[in-house]
């Protein structure tokens, strides 16, 4: 990768850390189903009406949608508010790196070599690491959600690769649109009319800066940018960049909620952050990337992959959050 996307990897990744912080933040607001169809509603209104139509085909857009906002992150969401801490969410969640590439090989043909698989060994390591920390001191059923949470960004990720939209922001705003209308179903279904009346009720400027942020920073900036990155890219040479999120999101965890980091779960950080620098070290540019200062043509290659974009006990707050039924 060329330097300057090296640096735009690791800022989209420091965005995404810092988020579940936010996302901790916001579910002292919103239920969280709630909390997801109107992070993807402002990220899709009004920019909606300023950018053209995605140039791909609609079943992309219908599927990175639904993949992306309504599975992967509709469970990440219920998942944290039902006892998973910020700090291990953003680690474990990493695990999708390994989803997508897994997915990347079958639906792909993208062949990881031995270095890339011993560094995907590594990072499965620290997430059995922090499956143990986590089952010995938290709700095993909300880290299960966050694994299943994983499984469908990696999905969403080989989606996206096979989509290649040409414009990235567009395809980001029309893919925020698709999972707008199911969330808002799910949310009256299992958390009722009532708790989401009294959310939008009793909003205030924290709540509004906590959807702008997961709306135009996160999802818009963010995965904008993390699409151009996996339309330049293999699937595989990007997605590891996402190991370093549980760097930036245990330790804003620990500086603005006050999460404790137990030894256990520095040594599944200390394993994941080494599985993507083994991975990342093993990577060569991509030919097309390489060649010159200048884009140049971009290489035929059969059709390639896309996108890859928390312990024990709630905080203090979690009592006060309204409770998902059914």
């Amino acid at each position: 990768m060329r330097p300057a996307h090296i640096l735009l990897a690791v800022l989209v990744t420091a965005v995404w850390g810092v988020n579940f912080v936010v996302i901790d933040i916001g579910l002292d607001h919103f239920p969280p189903l709630l909390f997801c169809a109107l992070r993807f509603l402002v990220a899709a209104l009004p920019a909606v009406f300023l950018v053209g139509r995605p140039k791909v085909a609609w079943k992309w857009v219908l599927g990175v949608g639904l993949a992306l906002g309504v599975a992967k992150f509709g469970l990440l969401f219920i998942g944290m508010h039902e006892g998973m801490p910020a700090g291990l969410s953003s680690l474990v969640l990493q695990v999708q790196a390994v989803f997508t590439a897994l997915f990347a090989a079958v639906v792909l043909g993208e062949r990881p070599n031995r270095t890339r698989l011993a560094g995907m060994a590594v990072a499965l390591a620290g997430i059995a690491v922090a499956a143990v920390d986590e089952g010995t001191s938290g709700p095993l059923l909300a880290f299960v959600l966050v694994i299943a949470a994983a499984v469908f960004w990696g999905v969403s990720n080989v989606l996206t690769r096979k989509a290649a939209p040409p414009e990235p922001l567009s395809f980001m705003v029309w893919v925020s649109l698709v999972p707008v209308v199911p969330l808002l179903g799910l949310s009256l279904m299992f958390e009722g009319a009532d708790p989401d009346l009294e959310a939008l009720r009793s909003l205030d400027w924290t709540g509004v800066g906590v959807i702008v942020y997961v709306a135009w920073i996160v999802t818009l900036a963010g995965f904008g940018a993390w699409n151009f990155l996996l339309r330049t890219y293999d699937a595989s040479v990007v997605a590891p960049f996402t190991l370093l999120v549980p760097v930036f999101g245990m330790s804003s965890a620990a500086l603005v909620l006050g999460e404790g980091i137990s030894p256990l779960r520095w040594l599944a950080a200390a394993l994941l952050v080494g599985g993507v620098a083994l991975t990342s070290l093993s990577l060569k540019p991509p030919r097309r990337a390489a060649a010159a200062d200048g884009p140049g043509p971009r290489e035929a290659a059969p059709e390639a992959p896309p996108l890859a974009g928390t312990s024990a006990s709630r905080t203090p707050s979690t009592a006060s959050r309204p409770s998902p039924r059914g």
